[in-house]
């Protein structure tokens, strides 16, 4: 798929890396992010706080306007949480699949164990992950990676464990460890994508995923 341009910023980026709005049957303008909705669309790539303050000044109807040729068009008040939403479900939904595919592993042993062997490709922790354990498994996997005493670990999650267990289906998920490459990809670029839109990405300076595979090409 060719770049596509955000209405508010004017510019132009790889889709994986914008949110997509689409107009439901009734007018309203709510968040696609899988793209899949059909007819016309547009696409934003600013964060959450940017979008709320394009709303109080006019700018983003004005945008939306535009870019819907002026359609009839209702931007629900909470639009900015939904979209939120939608990030967030998207992104547990792709864990979850990863887990039934048996593309990642979970439990510290486990982890600790695949990163030394070097079998790690993405390290996630839960929002309310112990500092401790994280730190430990951060470790683990710089050990497996020739890495020691670099930047490099995993990244906490703006999701606490509670939600981490409903997605894979397991009970109390903490420390998510990624072993597919490829599986490592996709979920890099949703929480990638999710963490720009809060405006408050909090991977660590090298997270592992794109050392392995450039992102966008699962």
């Amino acid at each position: 798929m060719s770049e596509r341009r955000c209405i508010l910023s004017g510019e132009h980026a790889d889709p994986a890396n914008l949110i997509r709005l689409a107009i439901s049957p009734d007018g309203n303008v709510l968040p696609d992010v899988r793209a899949r909705a059909p007819g016309r669309g547009a696409w934003i790539g600013v964060s959450r706080a940017e979008l709320e303050q394009a709303l109080v000044k006019g700018k983003f109807r004005g945008a939306l306007a535009r870019a819907f040729k002026g359609a009839p068009l209702t931007v629900p008040e909470d639009l900015p949480a939904r979209i939120d939403e939608a990030l967030r479900a998207d992104l547990l939904a792709r864990l979850g699949l990863e887990a039934k595919a048996s593309k990642l592993v979970t439990g510290f042993e486990k982890i600790d164990v695949a990163a030394r062997r070097g079998g790690v490709h993405l390290l996630l922790h839960a929002q309310d992950a112990g500092a401790d354990g994280a730190r430990k498994l951060d470790q683990a996997w710089r050990v497996g990676e020739g890495r020691e005493g670099e930047e490099f670990g995993g990244q906490r999650l703006p999701v606490d464990r509670e939600a981490l267990s409903m997605a894979l289906g397991r009970n109390n998920v903490v420390h998510v460890a990624v072993t597919d490459a490829l599986a490592a990809d996709r979920i890099a670029s949703l929480l990638g994508r999710w963490q720009s839109y809060l405006g408050c990405a909090n991977a660590a300076p090298d997270s592992g995923s794109a050392d392995r595979v450039p992102l966008g090409t699962a």
